[in-house]
């Protein structure tokens, strides 16, 4: 086969194209790209108080929440900031009858109160390092590569005039880039390995800009974290889905946890002898009374954007990918929501579930209504036309636009395929992933070499674990979502691919079972996976260990072979596809810095690593022509109270401290403003994450996008993406006159 050899480079711009509104810059090269700017904006701060491996510095006070969200330390006794649904599991998991925490609240009197949470970490950054270098030797890449350090040392003068250039080289056949990554992988394994620093760090290779740099990410992650405060759901989770991604918001999304460290301040396992951990950095806590144009920023840990896709790929994402995705959990929502209104125990069981399934459920519609709105399939267009016009005669980029064209045809089916198994599995019936939990344990047990202690070990984490599931398991429920999600899933692929191309168990369900009714009773009735005491009574028979049933059983049997069928068949035709999509994307992108430098400010996408965004507080005029304002008050919120709906009542203690306007120090002229919008480009990951003014002060705390936002990790528009955020007095007014938890607040250092 011809390999192509495909000179690539990642640019950045540089500080005099930046704007303060759209990007999510990495720490450790904020002073070389951002440092003016920010300050030219309202930034009080050098880059060294922001980022610094050699003092303590802002980043010491932002954590990894539980993997998925973002946190940050506001006292110097390890006391927590986050948002209400980062944790809503936690919140949950501790939740009851009796003690339903989830409607009432919680708040620890002492730290003897504070209720830990298994399987909940903290994850502090230690610091960045660029490992281009390292991750990409043996490659053909390798001679081009310039590290950030030399980049830096680099005179001005000698540097092109609007961008910073890191080069790369990828071949784009399908073998070439095969090896390539077989390299890179190599690399990243033997760099994590030897990585030798301490017992208590960790390191992280991210790959960014498809690629073309690579850094690793040197962790801290503490594992004993417990639960210290939530405001009650009618506060927390306030206007309910109606009010989700939605502006005007009163939503106040906040709950406080504890992290806990030995005696030597460095991470343990939960024991009652662990103390609060002693942080580098904490945030002190502004009351100023916030002004539309005040400078803001959010550090934290942004999820997944995709800025750089071309017209094919959003044309699909529009619509087919997320109409797919949306329709799946129109099902599940609609069967959850029914069992919820049973009773409160099935509303405890399931809330998480629910919120979990819901968020992204509405936020997809925002996104496809967002993009058409701006007619994003015009932008791209417009954008790949003008490209085209300077890459016709490129022997590098005349070919990549059709190239990428012809790529995206091949993968459709697959990604259709895609979609739905992950809407199935992952957000469908969960006796599906019980029952795939269960395969490592299959292969641990098989191996005649262990000790007994080990064995023991293994069963009893084994135990808890089915325990916690059947804790929040509602047979009859996951039967419902079982009939419904199969059926639509067997329906979409249908149509997808054809009914000749179905995996033959489909066609087994309705035909040799009677319909995906009839199916259903039988795997579940025969099923020892669905019933707590079976699977407990069934790991252990005559002294040892036997997993053996689950061979035949008809749960774990679906599981197995829709599972094989996809890892088998699907994802590796998908993850071939999709590598070869990323070289060419790789090359367009580079084209399209150095041949369209002006035409729009280059950063690389978000990859849940630690970022910097900047903007301002302001409003903004949506897609209908209404004008919005920035703030919420108190006002606002009692006009939206309705005390006979349940996503907008509020406890009546609650309703009379606002109408008796008892705001102490947090209120400002009388009033109280609840939440604001700013110019800040967020994604997932971003949830909890620090709203910070000009001098390193907390001012607010990010919780949503508005939904015309959510297209933001497609197209970021200036003019429409906001970031919604909770007013840091709200959130202390709701601790201290709320729910007279002050002396949490005296914890804290407060700018008055």
């Amino acid at each position: 086969m011809k390999k192509q050899i495909l000179t690539l480079s990642f640019l950045i711009t540089t500080v005099n194209l930046l704007s303060a509104k759209e990007g999510m810059w990495i720490p450790s090269l904020i002073k070389m790209l951002n440092e003016a700017d920010m300050q030219a904006n309202g930034l009080k701060l050098s880059a060294e108080d922001l980022y610094s491996i050699n003092q303590s510095s802002i980043k010491d006070a932002i954590v990894l929440f539980g993997g998925g969200c973002t946190g940050e330390i506001i006292s110097n006794q390890g006391l927590l900031l986050t948002n209400h649904h980062c944790g809503y599991s936690s919140i949950q998991t501790h939740s009851s009858v009796e003690n339903d925490y989830l409607t009432h609240g919680f708040w620890a009197k002492t730290k003897k109160d504070e209720l830990h949470t298994p399987d909940l970490t903290a994850s502090f950054i230690v610091r960045i390092k660029d490992v281009t270098a390292e991750v990409l030797n043996g490659t053909i890449d390798t001679a081009l590569v310039k590290t950030d350090e030399e980049i830096n040392e680099q005179s001005m003068d000698t540097m092109d005039t609007t961008s910073i250039v890191y080069m790369s080289v990828g071949m784009v056949d399908t073998a070439s880039v095969k090896t390539r990554a077989e390299i890179i992988k190599q690399n990243i394994d033997e760099i994590t390995a030897s990585f030798s620093d301490s017992t208590n760090l960790d390191a992280i290779i991210k790959p960014y800009s498809y690629g073309n740099k690579y850094y690793m990410f040197v962790t801290k992650t503490y594992k004993d974290v417990r639960l210290v405060g939530a405001p009650p759901s009618s506060i927390g989770k306030f206007g309910g889905d109606t009010d989700n991604w939605i502006w005007p918001r009163h939503t106040g999304d906040f709950s406080l946890f504890r992290i806990y460290a030995d005696s030597a301040n460095q991470p343990a396992e939960y024991s009652e002898n662990n103390v609060p951990y002693q942080p580098a950095h904490h945030l002190p806590i502004s009351l100023k009374d916030l002004q539309e144009g005040d400078f803001t920023m959010v550090y934290g840990f942004p999820g997944s954007t995709q800025q750089y896709l071309t017209s094919d790929a959003v044309d699909y994402i529009i619509n087919k990918g997320r109409p797919a995705q949306i329709n799946m959990r129109d099902s599940s929502l609609s069967i959850i929501r029914k069992f919820m209104k049973e009773d409160d125990e099935t509303r405890i069981k399931y809330a998480s579930k629910h919120a979990r399934i819901s968020n992204y459920h509405k936020k997809w519609q925002g996104e496809i209504g967002g993009l058409k709105r701006v007619d994003a399939l015009g932008q791209k267009r417009n954008l790949e036309e003008k490209f085209q016009e300077k890459a016709v005669n490129s022997p590098n980029y005349g070919n990549v636009l059709m190239e990428l064209k012809r790529l995206y045809g091949e993968r459709e089916k697959l990604s259709l395929l895609r979609d739905y198994f992950v809407e199935l599995y992952y957000y469908g019936p969960e006796i599906i992933r019980f029952a795939s939990s269960f395969k490592e344990d299959i292969a641990y047990f098989q191996n005649d070499t262990l000790a007994a202690e080990q064995i023991e070990t293994r069963l009893e984490g084994k135990r808890k674990y089915v325990k916690k599931f059947f804790k929040n398991y509602r047979e009859d429920t996951d039967r419902e979502l079982f009939i419904s999600l199969v059926r639509m899933y067997r329906n979409r692929l249908t149509e997808a691919v054809g009914k000749e191309n179905l995996h033959y168990l489909f066609d087994d369900i309705f035909v040799k079972h009677g319909g995906i009714k009839s199916y259903t009773d039988q795997i579940y009735n025969q099923s020892a996976l669905v019933n707590e005491n079976r699977v407990l009574d069934s790991l252990v028979t005559k002294d040892r260990v036997n997993l053996e049933w689950l061979n035949s059983d008809w749960i774990y049997q679906f599981y197995m072979v829709t599972k094989n069928h996809y890892f088998d068949e699907v994802k590796p035709k998908y993850d071939s596809l999709s590598n070869l999509i990323d070289a060419q994307n790789k090359l367009y992108v580079k084209g399209l810095m150095e041949l369209l430098p002006n035409e729009r400010k280059y950063y690389p996408d978000a990859n849940r690593t630690l970022r910097i965004t900047y903007g301002k507080i302001e409003g903004y005029e949506s897609g209908d022509g209404n004008v919005y304002t920035p703030f919420t008050t108190h006002e606002t919120l009692l006009a939206k109270i309705d005390q006979d709906d349940d996503e907008f009542k509020v406890d009546p203690k609650m309703l009379t401290l606002l109408q008796n306007k008892d705001f102490g120090r947090y209120g400002k002229d009388g009033g109280l403003k609840v939440c604001f919008l700013a110019s800040n480009h967020t994604t997932g990951g971003n949830s909890g994450s620090p709203v910070i003014d000009g001098e390193g002060n907390l001012i607010g705390l990010n919780f949503d996008r508005h939904w015309e936002s959510t297209m933001s990790d497609i197209l970021f528009d200036p003019e429409k993406c906001r970031n919604i955020s909770v007013d840091i007095n709200y959130v202390l007014w709701v601790i201290d006159k709320y729910a007279g938890a002050g002396h949490l607040v005296e914890e804290m250092t407060i700018i008055e």
